[in-house]
């Protein structure tokens, strides 16, 4: 009897040790099998805390696995504090498995892209849209006159370092290691081949893109480039001013002016090239790599002036003519005063 009472007391001991082990294995289960589903990029940002993140988990995946990966944060102790970035999260990634990629700080590099902007203050505001700083940080950094002299500039050539192209880094890197990196990719493309054409035009790599931020802001034709770039070389050779009327514009601080008068001529600015000889202290806008290769690579020819055509087809007519430059200009004068433009 005694052995019989034994027996039943074993098997309801190993039946609890069993239903406790279903329980656990039950409940585990979801942090070791429940999967994201879906592909995302969570941000931890300053100031979020682990209810935050869990809030924010749920926007792209359910309340469940929300709660799990916080749950598992909060068993780490993870302090999310020091955890600042952007990670991916994979449709077969697990709670466990996100909360230790949040724990080990495993980071996901992110795109960051900008073009066809013309001043610093458009770049920063880029990169504070796209990365985790402030646009005031960025721009403060662009504006020293120290930092610019660590990478060779001065706050008007700046930002000849930032070329236009897609990018990709840690979302929550510094402004200033931001621009090591950028400064980097300027150090690569400016290669021995491009400092030589750049050499043999008689221009430093800094002159270089100066011109060709004015070839970009003359047309929006790219197959223009190089034969604009051709013609204020030759007035550069020559001694003429350049007479391009983006500059004045920048100057002036109004890209949107469309008709240049002679009032405007007058600005007083080391930036007026109908005032001045030679090239201004610094681009005037983040010119592309296109741009910079239409200089490098401008084709030989005589020209001396050049005049938008009347058809307003956004192309140029180009000659070496001042008597034939008067006509070409008198005919899209004409067609300004048609059109009303002012």
């Amino acid at each position: 009897m005694t052995n019989s009472k034994t027996g039943y007391r074993t098997i309801a001991i190993w039946a609890a040790i069993l239903a406790v082990a279903a329980i656990a294995v039950a409940w585990a289960i979801p942090y070791i099998y429940g999967n994201a589903g879906v592909r995302s990029m969570v941000y931890i940002r300053p100031g979020m805390d682990i209810v935050a993140l869990g809030d924010t988990l749920q926007i792209y995946h359910s309340d469940g696995f929300a709660r799990r990966t916080a749950r598992v944060l909060a068993w780490l102790d993870v302090d999310l504090s020091a955890r600042y970035g952007a990670y991916e999260i994979n449709p077969n990634d697990n709670p466990i498995a996100v909360a230790k990629k949040i724990r080990n700080h495993e980071q996901t590099p992110v795109k960051f892209t900008f073009n066809n902007l013309r001043l610093k203050e458009q770049f920063s505001q880029r990169a504070s849209q796209q990365l985790m700083m402030h646009e005031n940080d960025i721009e403060t950094l662009l504006n020293d006159s120290a930092t610019c002299a660590a990478y060779g500039k001065t706050p008007a050539t700046i930002t000849n370092i930032l070329l236009p192209d897609t990018y990709e880094m840690y979302w929550n890197i510094s402004p200033g290691k931001l621009l090591e990196r950028l400064h980097s990719y300027y150090e690569q493309f400016w290669n021995s081949d491009r400092q030589a054409k750049a050499k043999a035009l008689g221009l430093t790599p800094d002159e270089v893109q100066t011109l060709a931020s004015i070839v970009e802001e003359e047309s929006a034709k790219t197959d223009e480039y190089g034969k604009i770039a051709r013609l204020y070389l030759n007035r550069i050779e020559r001694g003429i001013p350049l007479q391009a009327d983006p500059t004045i514009k920048f100057a002036i601080g109004d890209f949107s002016i469309r008709r240049i008068t002679r009032a405007m001529l007058a600005v007083p600015s080391p930036y007026n090239t109908y005032a001045n000889t030679g090239l201004p202290p610094g681009p005037i806008r983040i010119a592309s790599k296109r741009a910079i290769d239409a200089v490098l690579n401008a084709p030989q020819h005589n020209y001396l002036y050049m005049c938008a055509k009347e058809d307003f087809s956004g192309y140029h007519n180009f000659t070496a003519s001042y008597s034939q430059h008067l006509a070409n200009a008198r005919r899209y004068q004409a067609e300004l005063n048609r059109r009303n433009i002012k």
